[in-house]
């Protein structure tokens, strides 16, 4: 079976979750198969081989993949942490979400300048946390290597939103 039948096969959706109107994809039971957890780190490393220096996770969900990804390719892991979780100095972006705003932090000077980062996530959507990531890369002085997602529910200007970047999503599907 393949890695998007993988992820297909065994996320849920979950209709009114955070709030009534949304529909969520829930990729914990994905993460939760041995197999498919693997097929995704793999396809995520090769898909983005020779590209980044170290690996940016996303909280929540993004770490479990960024954590895997660092340490498959023996690079360095960011994380980018909701706000108020990372203790002295930190940059901030505040993005809209499909649902309300929140806001991102990370501390800068923990890698290289320079560095190529790898930004990886569980779900693009509306592409607000995506965008917000993009920005605190940039603005710690690293660059942008790639953004590699799980899952890609499109009609929701994520990818447009993300312009030039490279974006690969293992799965894309309509939202709804």
């Amino acid at each position: 079976m393949s890695v998007s039948d993988l992820v297909l096969e065994l996320s849920d959706t979950i209709p009114d979750f955070p709030k009534p109107g949304i529909v969520f994809r829930d990729l914990t039971p994905v993460f939760a198969n041995a197999d498919a957890f693997t097929a995704i780190i793999d396809d995520l490393a090769a898909r983005f081989a020779g590209k980044y220096d170290a690996v940016a996770g996303l909280e929540a969900r993004g770490f479990l993949l960024a954590a895997a990804l660092a340490y498959a390719g023996h690079v360095p892991l960011v994380a980018i942490r909701k706000e108020g979780k990372l203790p002295g100095e930190v940059l901030s972006e505040t993005y809209d979400l499909e649902y309300g705003t929140a806001t991102f932090e990370i501390h800068p000077g923990q890698i290289v300048s320079g560095s190529r980062v790898l930004i990886v996530d569980d779900v693009l959507a509306t592409g607000g946390s995506a965008v917000a990531a993009t920005r605190l890369v940039e603005r710690a002085g690293y660059v942008v290597g790639g953004i590699g997602v799980v899952l890609e529910l499109d009609g929701l200007g994520g990818r447009d939103r993300l312009g030039d970047y490279e974006l690969y999503s293992i799965v894309t599907e309509a939202a709804g």
